[in-house]
């Protein structure tokens, strides 16, 4: 609604200016993809893809099924690879602000229409990058003006160390799996990592024991790991390590982290490494790493904390006319001030002095201009201070100069 868009604006300055800084450059990929580009990059053992993806099929044609984006990294992957800028755009680094699409039940914080702010950088390894995303996360907020924020790290290894854990943890769930809920049944079958993702309060006193990822890296990933918080200690950046961290989407690897902010039971957002997303959408190998953060959540909390958005532009002039003929020419007015960039507010559908003298009263504005019919034919305009009542008349080819030098 008109209201929640002086947020959106507060938010889209905000990553604009931290985008601008880190190089960052914008992109848009379509809102409609082919739904394999998500099936092989998101991942058909999260729950985007099994519960929430929107599948579009054409009538009459039996060639490609296509699906609204349920998240923007595999499209914005899949455009670097597509379009050859890994051969000229080292690493690329990118930025949105998008609308994205999942099956929801429409709740408090939950909508199957929703927008997304969201970083990448693709084609590098080096954990300077994961630091500089989780650095440009917390710009924003801090930009935004967001207290008590907490960002939660972890690492959950590499295609080398990530067997032996999930080997492990499969032993360490499988004579409990009868106490656990129906979802993290499911997950033990297809993807045992997001039982560590588990919010039921039935599968917390499992999830507290259960082996931690940390623990069980390899050698290149502990030190991965360690050079990012260090990078992070270096710029002072705050953090807390969490070893049951582990993100919901299929192609994360090493280093995953999400946003809390005290007070709220939600992640604002999060991101992490995705290194081997490209290779399943048919490119070559690139390390990659992103974040994305729900507009609708930063909102909210936003409004809760008593954070206004962007001011309004607030006008200095109201246009008052009486007749047809007045407000004929006030219509060629307003084209004279909107050339010389001087907003000016109307009320085009009253005809009574009185009304249009307390709508520019609601309005606060410090000028009103009053057109009427003997105005019209005297080629001048009553030119009011709002503030002393003081009156006088200026001729018609002058008042956008005298406006201008008054305000």
């Amino acid at each position: 609604m008109p209201d929640d868009f002086s947020y959106f604006d507060k938010i889209e300055k905000a990553l604009k200016r931290v985008s601008c800084f880190f190089s960052f450059f914008r992109i848009e990929t379509p809102i409609m993809e082919d739904v394999r580009i998500f099936e092989r990059g998101t991942g058909m053992t999260s729950e985007v893809v099994q519960k929430q993806i929107f599948v579009v099929k054409s009538r009459g044609r039996k060639e490609g099924v296509m699906a609204l984006r349920p998240e923007m990294t595999p499209g914005v992957v899949r455009a670097y690879v597509q379009n050859g800028l890994s051969y000229v755009v080292l690493p690329g680094k990118f930025y949105y602000f998008s609308p994205i699409f999942r099956y929801e039940q429409p709740q408090h914080g939950r909508f199957r229409q929703f927008y997304q702010i969201g970083l990448e950088i693709i084609n590098t390894s080096d954990s300077a990058y994961d630091a500089q995303v989780i650095s440009a996360t917390v710009k924003i907020l801090e930009d935004l003006r967001i207290k008590g924020f907490s960002i939660k790290i972890n690492s959950i290894g590499c295609k080398v160390c990530r067997p032996s854990f999930v080997k492990k943890l499969k032993e360490y769930y499988k004579s409990n799996l009868s106490k656990l809920c129906r979802d993290c049944v499911k997950r033990y079958k297809i993807n045992p990592l997001r039982m560590l993702d588990c919010k039921e309060e039935k599968c917390q006193v499992y999830k507290i024991k259960a082996p931690q990822t940390l623990d069980h890296l390899c050698v290149s990933c502990k030190n991965h790991f360690k050079t990012v918080l260090e990078y992070l200690d270096e710029m002072k950046v705050p953090y807390l390590v969490d070893s049951t961290l582990v993100r919901g989407l299929d192609y994360y690897s090493k280093t995953v982290f999400e946003v809390f902010v005290d007070g709220f039971d939600f992640a604002l957002g999060g991101g992490g490494r995705y290194d081997y997303l490209s290779e399943t959408l048919s490119g070559p190998r690139m390390g990659a790493m992103g974040m994305a953060m729900g507009v609708e959540r930063l909102i909210e909390v936003m409004k809760q904390s008593q954070i206004s958005g962007l001011p309004k532009i607030q006008p200095k002039v109201f246009l008052i006319h009486m007749g047809d003929q007045a407000k004929k020419k006030a219509m060629g007015l307003m084209e004279g001030f909107y050339k010389e960039g001087v907003n000016v507010r109307e009320s085009l559908s009253k005809d009574s002095l009185k009304s249009q003298l307390r709508q520019a009263d609601k309005e606060g504005v410090q000028i009103a201009l009053i057109l009427g019919q003997r105005e019209v034919f005297e080629d001048v305009i009553i030119l009011r201070d709002m503030k002393s009542g003081n009156q006088e008349n200026v001729a018609l080819r002058k008042v956008v100069e005298e406006v201008k030098r008054r305000i």
